[in-house]
Formats: structure tokens, sequence, C-alpha cells
């Protein structure tokens, strides 16, 4: 039992948030009676907040490092303005389109990242400039106007879904089969992560407790993917954010870039003094924030079919909060990609639920905003606990 407490205040902001995802999801199932994990609105949900979640992988990057991008979401309504531009007046071939807009957000992010990192100019300023920068350029390419509608085969990234390749009918059998398999794989690396803990005697919680956390992870699993397999099966942008999260949870974990980051948010003089490169690691953290702020607006005007001019507002804050809501701490070198996810579904079931039950817009920006406030509290509150 020592053993378990101890690694459940050492792990408190990670399970704090999945208790909170929880209770908000039983919250609003009961108050809605039952809407809220219906399978057609459990996939609206999916694709209307993952826009925000690519974007609060990249913020993690950005928060983790020390700094901060204001600007993503006119970045974003920027990109997708280019793509119209490209795919739908200049019939540029889909593909094409998407590189060409995806390096168009590495170019972005590299400037605002060569500013910042060489420049020593704060990232709060550079950003500012870019919020107002590319949303002008946004309104300028656009002369104001929407502009669509892109080729069907763009659409199919927002609003496309998996095939099924078992031809079920009434229920989309591949998606069952996924989670089954995911499940496997989870079990999988669970078991060889404690035996390898084991064999430096690190501390684990007891073989008793694990089996229950495989049990109730694995029936949540299979049960989302139940869900999903009534509708129309995997959403083909779960699919994008699965390998997303699995590519940045590497890279954050296992590499040594990812290691120089924390690094550099948790003590800058410190890094440099040991060899980290920390003006290369800050350009190289905008240049990636530039690529996952293109697409999510890529995935954005996938989704509506249309570029629009006012695309984009608030993603910013959504992301940032999806942060901070997820543990990432306000003093960077503290923050996990799977807390930033959690952090974007708890605003994502937030804003549906409140919908669901009839809660006005004003009033749900002001319940998001004590949210928030109350997440950062926790965050101090825990680490002076710690410390």
């Amino acid at each position: 039992m020592e053993t378990l407490k101890h690694m459940f205040k050492s792990n408190i902001r990670e399970y704090g948030m999945v208790i909170a995802l929880v209770s908000i999801m039983l919250f609003f199932q009961i108050v809605s009676k039952g809407v809220l994990l219906m399978p057609l609105n459990v996939t609206n949900l999916i694709q209307q907040n993952s826009y925000i979640l690519v974007l609060a992988i990249g913020m993690l990057l950005v928060i983790v490092a020390f700094h901060i991008d204001l600007s993503v979401g006119s970045m974003a309504a920027f990109i997708g303005a280019m793509s119209a531009i490209l795919m739908v007046d200049n019939h540029i071939g889909v593909m094409s389109g998407i590189v060409i807009s995806l390096l168009l957000g590495a170019l972005a992010g590299a400037w605002q990242g060569y500013w910042i990192s060489y420049f020593k100019i704060p990232s709060f300023i550079v950003t500012l400039a870019g919020m107002l920068t590319f949303r002008g350029l946004t309104m300028t390419i656009l002369e104001g106007q929407s502009k669509g509608p892109y080729p069907e085969s763009f659409q199919k990234i927002s609003n496309g879904f998996m095939p099924d390749f078992f031809a079920g009918t009434g229920i989309h059998i591949t998606t069952l089969v996924v989670g089954i398999v995911l499940s496997l794989i989870y079990i999988y690396f669970e078991l060889s992560h404690r035996k390898a803990k084991q064999e430096y005697d690190f501390d684990v919680i007891p073989l008793q407790f694990l089996i229950i956390k495989l049990v109730i992870v694995c029936l949540a699993i299979n049960w989302f993917m139940y869900l999903l397999a009534l509708y129309k099966g995997i959403p083909n942008v779960l699919i994008l954010l699965f390998v997303l999260i699995v590519f940045y949870t590497f890279i954050t974990t296992k590499t040594v870039v990812g290691r120089h980051i924390y690094a550099l948010g948790g003590n800058e003089k410190a890094a440099k003094l040991s060899g980290v490169k920390t003006q290369r690691i800050v350009f190289w953290v905008f240049v990636n924030m530039g690529v996952l702020a293109a697409l999510s607006g890529l995935v954005f005007a996938a989704r509506l079919n249309v570029a629009t001019p006012k695309a984009g507002m608030g993603f910013e804050l959504d992301a940032i909060a999806a942060c901070f809501i997820g543990g990432a701490s306000t003093a960077g070198g503290i923050g996990v990609v799977m807390g930033a996810i959690i952090g974007g579904l708890v605003m994502g079931v937030m804003n549906n639920g409140m919908s669901l039950i009839g809660v006005t817009i004003d009033m749900q920006q002001t319940i998001k905003g004590l949210v928030l406030l109350l997440a950062v509290a926790f965050d101090i509150y825990t680490k002076s606990k710690q410390s």
C-alpha cells in the first residue's frame, strides 16, 4: 500500500486528470439523459475536437520548453486559406497541396522561432505579432470571403472513416478487431515495462493492482471501440491523432531531443552548460509547432469543406488550456503528451456536454475559464507539496 500511495502521489497530475475526465463524462451522461455517450455524439466529439488536440500536442512541447505560442489559431487559418488557393483555385492535387501547406507551416514556425531563439525576443511578443500578421494575411488572401468546396478525397481527412474489411452489417467489425489488438498491445507494453523496472529493482505496483488496471483499461478501450462500431467505425482523424500521440510520446520519452526539451524548460542555463544547444532546440520546437498548426488548419478546413477568414478563432487558448489542464507546468519542464490529450478531452467533453444541456456560449466561456484557473492552482499546490 505504501508503494501504491507513493506512485499515486508521484503521478497525481496524470491520475487526477483521468479521474476528472471520467467524472465529467459521467455527470454529463446523467444530466443529458444518455445523449453524451451515444455513438453518433462520441464520433462528433472526436471530429469536433481533433484540430484542438493536434495543436495541444505541439503546444505541449512549446510550454515544456518554457515558451508560449499565441499565433497557432491564426496560423491554422492562414494555412487553411493557402490550401484553398492551392486545391480549389489552382486545382493542385490533394497530396501535393497538403505537403506544400505543411511546408508553409514549417516556414511560418521557423520565422517565429528565429526571432525567439536567436534574437531572444520573448515568445509572447513574437507570437502575438504572428497572431496579428497571419490573421491579416488570411483576410487579405480570402478577401473576406469563404472559399470552397475542397476535393472529396481531402474532405475524408476529417469526415471519412476506416473501411470495414469484414463487411459487417449493423456493426463495424474491423473497429472491434482494432479494439482487441490495441488491448493486447497495451497489455504487452505494461508487462514489459514492469519486467524492466523489476530488473533494476525499481518500485512497481503489486501484481493484483496491475491486473485490475489492465482489466479497467482494456474494458475502456473495447467499450469505446464498440461505441464507434455502432455508428460508422473509426474516423480517419482518430487514426491521425493516434499516430501523432505515439510518435510524440516516443520523441518526448525515448529520444535525446525530447530530454533536451525538458532540460531546457527545467533550467535553461544548466542545460546550456551541460552541452544542450538551447537556441537550436527552441528554433525546432517552433518549427514543429508551425507544422502541427498547419495540420490543424487542414483538418479544420476539411471538416468545414471550406476555408473561412474566421477559422482558428480561439484555437490557441483552447490548446494552451488543454496543456495546463492536462498537467503541464507553468514553470516549464513538466508535461506529457497524453496529459495534453486528456486536457483537450476535458475541454471538449465540457463544451459538448454544456451544449447538450442548453448552457449558453457566454456561460460556457466563464466555466472554462474557471476550470483553467483551478487546474493551474492545482498544479502550483501539488508542486509546493512535493517540494
